[in-house]
């Protein structure tokens, strides 16, 4: 089954679950957003990769009033959810359903470029490619949020980030429609260890690299594209 096949299946269900899923979901957004360095006055240009039903754009939009916010998604019936979500949002929205690893899906530049709980679905040549993509559209001046998974760095790690997430979620009071429904979603998933997601950035030439937020395999990366030094 295709990553757009599985996620227009589960659109309308779900943002309904969630919070359960994500068991540090407060922190692990929050973060995110705290995470972009401009004034809340500032008409910033934003693009959502892998924007879903819009969370992080409605996130956004709640703090930057003044953004417009471009949302692509592979799956139309995901983005049908984010156009609900964000209708009360007086910012400029586009959305776009295209598959955003191809070279050419991105053709503008922007002073934000945002991804959450997506990117771990390429494979590892893929996000390599993407970074450098990102690099390239991003303004002087502007920064690459990630909100994402990782890999555990050894396999015996691996294994306790996901007995760690089955508790949690388990105590979360996730249904097993509702596990069942992510288990499924998640035989999509292509993830990388937090050491490669930080090198990939720096050889795609970002400044500023950091973590900001890791609970177990949700992790909060940034990278910067620093303005050129002027010389006199």
């Amino acid at each position: 089954m295709s990553i757009q096949t599985v996620f227009d299946k589960f659109a309308t269900d779900y943002d309904g679950s969630r919070k359960k899923l994500i068991p540090c979901f407060d922190d692990f957004y929050r973060t995110a957003i705290e995470t972009i360095p401009f004034d809340d006055e500032k008409a910033i240009e934003v693009l959502d990769l892998g924007a879903g039903t819009g969370l992080m754009a409605g996130l956004v939009a709640t703090r930057y009033n003044r953004a417009t916010i471009t949302l692509v998604d592979i799956a139309g019936k995901m983005l049908d959810e984010a156009k609900k979500r964000l209708s009360h949002h007086p910012n400029t929205f586009e959305f776009i359903t295209t598959d955003y690893s191809n070279n050419d899906a991105i053709t503008d530049t922007y002073d934000v470029i945002i991804s959450s709980l997506s990117i771990h679905h390429l494979t590892d040549r893929q996000k390599q490619n993407l970074f450098t993509t990102i690099f390239r559209h991003l303004r002087e001046g502007g920064i690459f949020i990630n909100a994402d998974q990782v890999l555990g760095e050894t396999e015996g790690i691996e294994n306790v980030y996901r007995q760690k997430w089955l508790d949690q979620v388990r105590e979360n009071g996730v249904t097993e429609s509702e596990l069942g429904a992510a288990l499924e979603r998640m035989q999509e998933d292509r993830m990388s260890p937090l050491s490669r997601h930080i090198g990939w950035l720096k050889d795609s030439g970002f400044s500023e690299v950091n973590c900001w937020y890791k609970n177990y395999s949700f992790t909060v990366l940034s990278g910067s594209r620093l303005p050129r030094c002027s010389i006199v």
